[in-house]
């Protein structure tokens, strides 16, 4: 992991920042995505801007991993000009491949709206947290959860545990606020004892090559990750 000054252009997205710019940033960006959270563009800010230590974290994880090192040595990407979408809608119906790709259509979002780091002074933390955020979505297709709140909620919740992402701690604490009734007792009662349980039992997922993965059974991967869906 290189450490170089924050002054300098890091890599290709790099907006360096001063302290007092991170620090207005980073309240801006908490408070515009605690009020809004589809403004994805305040929550990937707010990640970006107070995640340094969770990322260092991430990072080490993923070092001392064989299949993690050769992540962070190949820097594969999860975006349509890396990868073919369309073959993966053609693999059988079981393969975690025609899973991932029914995740997008099936919700109507597509792989290459995760914003480009920008923030984080750092080029490996940086790809570390554009790994964690192209996941995101193979989070949803491993869990079998949608992009409703409560799925994402869920999902955040289960990213915190793994993550140590203060972006992912307060999804989960806050996010349940726009749940009604009735679903704020089902995330309470069931769905957040699950997805912490959960995230603590799994394998870290950012030491999983998920690109080798698409043609393995989906329900093999789960166990083979030790994920064991919510009933």
């Amino acid at each position: 992991m290189a450490t170089e000054s924050a002054n300098q252009k890091l890599y290709d997205s790099h907006i360096p920042l001063s302290n007092l710019q991170r620090v207005l940033l980073a309240v801006g960006s908490s408070l515009t995505a605690i009020v809004d959270p589809y403004r994805h563009d305040m929550v990937a800010d707010f990640g970006e801007t107070t995640g340094h230590q969770a990322l260092k974290w991430m990072y080490s994880k993923m070092t001392d991993d064989e299949e993690g090192r050769r992540v962070l040595s190949e820097r594969p990407r999860l975006r349509s000009d890396h990868l073919d979408y369309e073959r993966l809608k053609t693999m059988p119906e079981n393969t975690f491949g025609y899973h991932y790709s029914r995740f997008y259509s099936d919700n109507g979002v597509s792989p290459d709206t995760r914003k480009e780091v920008q923030f984080v002074d750092d080029a490996d933390l940086a790809y570390v947290m554009q790994r964690y955020r192209e996941l995101h979505d193979i989070v949803h297709t491993i869990l079998r959860q949608p992009t409703t709140i409560k799925g994402e909620v869920i999902v955040k919740a289960f990213e915190g545990v793994q993550t140590r992402l203060p972006l992912c701690i307060l999804g989960g604490i806050m996010g349940p606020l726009r749940l009604n009734r009735e679903e704020k007792l089902q995330y309470l009662m069931r769905d957040l004892p699950w997805a912490l349980r959960c995230a603590r039992e799994a394998n870290f997922l950012m030491n999983v090559y998920f690109e080798d993965r698409f043609e393995q059974d989906i329900d093999e991967l789960r166990r083979e990750l030790n994920i064991k869906l919510l009933d």
